[in-house]
């Protein structure tokens, strides 16, 4: 099984070794590192979505898309290396008056149930290396059902140019061609590479180059 981490670099490029309290760190503020509001793409899918499908958010972080899933009737699981993160993230369930089961993990030793999800999002989950992102995407697909919907956005090699969020390190970063292959045996239903404004808290704001993919897995 990958490592969920080594001597890598953080945001802003500072070397650590501890994911967990490296995010920790992160997430120990009064506000929210990301914002409260969903990630925009995922927000954009609505109309993909139907109440009392189950869903599954991949490294949660404080929980604003998991929440935003839970308001949209969905019954959502997420979970999240950062313990500071999933209290913040079950604070913000509360106060938005919504159930999402919580579990504290990291990717690698997540217990990835099998067909267990009708949607499955995973956005800006860029801390992964190649290897653990590997494993990451085929655990992801084995988790949905026949016909469950995937979600994934994020940043494009470009934005190494932008700054305005996301990992310094190229092979952290998404190309069409490697989600393409990532996830060829699914019916690729949009896979779009862009430059957009995004206002996503304090660590993602300006134009930044993304890439979005709504990919549905064979039924």
């Amino acid at each position: 099984m990958p490592k969920e981490h080594g001597d890598t670099k953080g945001q802003g490029g500072t070397r650590y070794t501890d994911a967990q309290a490296t995010w920790d760190k992160r997430y120990t503020r009064d506000d929210y590192l990301f914002g409260t509001l969903p990630n925009a793409f995922l927000a954009g899918q609505a109309m993909r979505l139907d109440s009392g499908q189950s869903a599954l958010c991949v490294a949660d972080g404080e929980g604003r898309n998991s929440v935003w899933l839970a308001r949209q009737g969905l019954k959502v699981s997420a979970f999240d290396i950062s313990p500071v993160g999933v209290e913040k993230a079950r604070k913000l369930a509360a106060m938005q008056h919504v159930k999402v089961d919580y579990e504290i993990s990291d990717v690698a030793n997540w217990r990835w149930p099998e067909a267990a999800f009708d949607v499955v999002a995973a956005i800006f989950v860029q801390f992964a290396d190649p290897e653990l992102r590997a494993f990451m995407f085929k655990a992801m697909l084995k988790s949905l059902k026949p016909g469950g919907l995937l979600l994934v956005q994020g940043y494009t090699p470009k934005q190494l140019e932008y700054k305005t969020g996301g990992p310094p390190q190229v092979e952290h970063l998404y190309t069409e061609a490697l989600l393409r292959e990532a996830f060829g045996a699914c019916e690729i239903i949009e896979l779009c590479a862009h430059e957009s404004e995004i206002d996503e808290g304090a660590q993602h704001n300006g134009i930044s180059a993304l890439i979005d993919l709504i990919a549905r897995k064979p039924a």
